[in-house]
């Protein structure tokens, strides 16, 4: 009976034991848990804070806008969340050298060269746009202002 008695208070011992290692596992995974949420909520708001610093930087819209037709419509979307001048400013630019650009692709010969004279323009644009100036394309920049003001 004593060895019965002997490996029933063993039993009983390596339960409790068992019981308070579950105890501690759990404790200790609820408290990663609850670091990992700070840290995702930290993740999260730092990246709010940086999407809106680079959303509200009109010269980060003026660069966008000159790449390719997509990025002329990703500047569009971000300007409409923030108008910026600038940001505004290089939208038309970049909006009427490539509707130029495309309508003169369609003449042959003398549409090929107006096409690479508005790629020296889009040139001279993106430089604009990476100084942080307002420089007016040349020949055709105060018409692009004045026929898409509204954007």
């Amino acid at each position: 009976m004593s060895d019965e008695k002997n490996l029933k208070d063993g039993l009983d011992d390596m339960l409790g034991d068992a019981k308070e290692g579950v105890k501690k596992a759990a404790d200790k995974a609820s408290e990663l848990a609850d670091d990992a949420k700070e840290s995702i909520n930290d993740f999260t708001d730092d990246a709010k804070k940086t999407f809106n610093n680079v959303s509200s930087d009109g010269k980060n819209v003026a660069l966008i806008a000159h790449i390719t037709v997509i990025g002329l419509i990703i500047a569009f979307v971000m300007n409409n969340g923030n108008k910026t001048q600038i940001g505004s400013f290089y939208v038309r630019q970049s909006l009427g050298l490539s509707l130029v650009a495309i309508a003169a692709g369609w003449i042959p010969i003398i549409g090929w060269l107006i096409a690479i004279v508005m790629f020296v323009f889009w040139i001279l644009s993106l430089i604009g746009a990476l100084s942080g100036e307002e420089k007016l394309t040349p020949v055709l920049g105060e018409h692009f202002q004045n026929w898409f003001k509204s954007l």
